[in-house]
């Protein structure tokens, strides 16, 4: 499951699908481990995009925070990371 919160950031739809096309990779190794629980926090701080991440599993809790100029570039900075931790925490299954 992933939950998304854009706190006061204007995603459009094409955005969330876009972000959505990111997270697929994620998703398939998480639905693998068990109980994947992915809660995604998008903020705007001054002139830079913070973007946590905190994701629950069978195998265990992880955080991750980015902050950058363009929302894309953090966001895809966070599910790339998010990506390797999960494939990490599944080959040590």
């Amino acid at each position: 499951m992933i939950k998304l919160d854009s706190g006061n950031v204007l995603l459009k739809p094409s955005h969330r699908r876009q972000l959505m096309a990111w997270l697929r990779r994620a998703i398939r190794l998480g639905e693998k481990l068990g109980n994947l629980v992915v809660s995604l926090t998008l903020q705007r701080i001054g002139k830079q995009y913070e973007v946590r991440a905190s994701v629950h599993d069978s195998a265990g809790n992880f955080d991750c925070r980015r902050r950058d100029r363009d929302w894309r570039s953090a966001m895809r900075d966070v599910v790339m990371t998010l990506t390797a931790k999960i494939h990490t925490q599944r080959l040590a299954m």
